[in-house]
């Protein structure tokens, strides 16, 4: 994904708006469950107003000092500095990183999510970012890491999908894969031109899903926002002892 952030991002100096970009390159999405998809690479740049309502009241609603995990080119960051939070840009990639600086985002770290020592008001996880924890299993290690970097008081905001409507047959039944796993557990490779990515585990995790494995460990979820494809975004918060 870094590499074609930055080929796009670059390429952008032969046209006059990043929308208008004419490159045929894609960056292809596998995943064993489903047939190959593409992300459109101008919508990794888009502006405030070409976002979903869901980003946006997730921008609004974002306050003190901001964390933006998986930034990517940056998009929701360079908004949150227009409006005058104190944001910082994280992603694994150092061609995303390289691209956000050269883009103007301030506050930019080569981090993992889960390596992050540093406590913030507002965690923000767009993009279903909060995919990045993989499985279910691996909530007690979310939730564990969140109890370090939130501050008193702080909010995680996220969005996710049910993605049950997948497994909807003609008839309206819905008959999920036999593999054992929650249904939202999904493996994903991409690839952008030569280069292939490795495979790994991304999480689609539903409202009521969420709200179960958030109270284990303190947390409440509210959901505050409800999209159109069975997506929605929740403010998780530290329940009060």
């Amino acid at each position: 994904m870094g590499r074609a952030i930055i080929d796009y991002f670059m390429g952008q100096g032969q046209v006059a708006d990043c929308h208008q970009n004419t490159t045929k390159d894609k960056l292809r999405v596998f995943s064993p469950l489903f047939e190959e998809d593409e992300i459109p690479l101008q919508t990794l740049f888009r502006k405030y107003e070409d976002m979903p309502k869901i980003e946006k009241l997730a921008i609004d609603m974002a306050k003190g000092k901001t964390l933006d995990v998986g930034a990517g080119s940056g998009c929701h960051s360079l908004v949150l500095q227009q409006n005058g939070v104190d944001v910082t840009a994280i992603d694994i990639s150092p061609l995303s990183v390289e691209t956000m600086r050269q883009r103007g985002v301030k506050n930019v770290l080569e981090q993992d999510f889960f390596t992050l020592g540093e406590k913030y008001d507002t965690v923000l996880m767009l993009m279903n970012g909060i995919g990045i924890v993989g499985t279910l299993q691996r909530m007690p290690l979310f939730f564990c890491h969140l109890d370090e970097i939130l501050a008193p008081g702080g909010q995680l905001l996220c969005d996710s999908s049910d993605i049950s409507y997948v497994f909807e047959d003609e008839n309206g039944r819905i008959e999920y894969p036999d593999t054992g796993h929650y249904y939202g557990e999904l493996s994903y490779q991409m690839q952008y031109k030569d280069t292939v990515g490795e495979s790994f585990d991304w999480l689609f995790i539903d409202a009521d899903t969420l709200k179960v494995q958030a109270s284990k460990y303190g947390y409440a979820v509210e959901v505050v926002m409800e999209g159109e494809h069975y997506d929605y975004l929740a403010r998780i918060t530290k329940n009060r002892e």
